[in-house]
Order: C-alpha cells, then structure tokens, then sequence
C-alpha cells in the first residue's frame, strides 16, 4: 500500500510518518510534499493508494490542489482546524482527524480505507453522506456568578475569559467581571473557534476584545485587549502562527 502525506510541518511529518508505521509496517510513504504546488506537480506524474493531507499548507490551503487536477484517491484530512469538515467532505474525504492525531483516531481512519478499498467502486457521494460530521453547537449563554448574585451573559457579550490562580472570570464588554465555575479549556470547547482564540494558559479572547498587538520577537507577540487588564498577555511561540492565521479568516 502505497500512501504520500502532504503536510508543511516537519514536527507534524515526522508524527504522521512514526504513526503510520506504528499501525501499518507495510504502508510505502511514497514521499512527503508540504505545498499545495509540489503536490499539484507530483501527483500529475505519480499515483498512491491513499493521501493524508493537511489543511494550511506554505502556500495555501489543500483544497485549492482539487482546482488544478482531478483525483479519486482516498483521502485522510489530519488539521487543527475543525470548520473544514463539511468542506474536505466534497473531495473524497475518508475521515478528518484533529491534531495531535492520536493512534486510535489512525487505526480508525486506515481500518475504514481498508474496508472501503475492497469494494470495487466506492460510491463517494454515499459516503460524504454517511460521514459528514454535524455542525457543532455552540454555547448561546453562560451562568455566572458575583457574590450571591447569579447572572446568565449572552455569548455576544462576553470579551474574554480570563484564569488567576485556581479561578476564571468571564469579563464582559463593559467591563464587569463574573466568576465563571469552569476550567478555560473547557469553555473553550464551547466557544466559537471562529469568533474565540485561546491566547495563553490564561485568557480565552474574542476577537471584538482585541485592541492592540504587539511584535516582540520573530515568534512572540503581546495583546492589549478591551476592557484593559493589568497583566501582560503574551502569545506564546507555538500559538502565534495559529493567532496569525485566525486573524485573517
């Protein structure tokens, strides 16, 4: 079985191409590419049994390689994103994993090639129908608390989350500040990761709260947010290329 991976983060790479070899010592990683053009160019010439493609490529996203050729190779989606599901379900689309892929997510997607591979013709169309993820649900309110004063706040309200110590406050747009009886991450599975960024360990941000960004190194950046707080924000190095791209949705 031969399979190429498309994917432009060497970190990334080397975790796919261990996993892939974990689970199936004899799958031929036929070559790894990391742009949209190199694969575009390789794959006029060169032919796999099954593709794990990521979204954000070096220059551009994977979708755009389908304008250049037509191909009915399986594909495996492996992203960080989860807004493209409905989208990577159009271009034959066997599963779309999130990273950090783990194991199990693998064996699940390879045993679902697998049993699809022995079939003569998939019927591709059948299969976006069955595997299309719904779109998620996203939370509307959220009860918080002040003293004794219960309060349900709007989404639409909500400037940023922000942790201290074993606690987090939901701090809304005018600047009044609720206890919130839940960890960061998990507000943040709620939240709309098209309107929310998880900045830090310690504040979750809509994009409406940001007011300022600074450039403090190549691979750092500090964010001023509305209502002001007294604390550095600080982007850390392996969320600023994350924070970039979703600046510019």
């Amino acid at each position: 079985m031969h399979v190429l991976i498309v994917e432009d983060e060497p970190i990334a790479q080397e975790a796919l191409v261990a996993s892939i070899r974990r689970i199936r010592s004899n799958y031929t990683i036929s070559a790894i590419l990391d742009s949209v053009h190199s694969t575009v160019e390789w794959l006029r010439v060169h032919h796999v049994d099954l593709i794990f493609l990521d979204i954000h490529l070096s220059d551009g996203k994977s979708f755009e390689i389908f304008d250049e050729i037509q191909t009915n190779i399986p594909i495996i989606f492996t992203t960080a994103y989860d807004q493209y599901a409905i989208q990577a379900f159009s271009v034959n689309s066997l599963d779309y994993l999130l990273k950090p892929v783990n194991d199990a997510d693998m064996i699940r997607a390879i045993e679902k090639y697998e049993r699809i591979s022995k079939k003569d013709s998939p019927n591709w169309e059948s299969l976006k129908t069955l595997l299309a993820k719904p779109v998620p649900e996203y939370r509307q309110r959220f009860l918080v608390r002040k003293n004794d004063q219960i309060v349900s706040v709007k989404e639409e309200d909500i400037a940023y989350f922000e942790a201290q110590d074993r606690y987090v406050f939901l701090v809304r747009h005018d600047g009044k500040r609720y206890f919130a009886n839940d960890k960061l991450g998990n507000l943040e599975n709620m939240l709309n990761p098209h309107t929310f960024f998880r900045l830090n360990r310690s504040f979750l941000a809509r994009f409406e709260a940001i007011d300022q960004i600074l450039t403090l190194s190549k691979s750092r950046l500090s964010v001023k947010l509305r209502p002001q707080t007294s604390r550095d924000i600080i982007v850390s190095t392996e969320n600023t290329r994350l924070f970039k791209e979703w600046l510019s949705r």
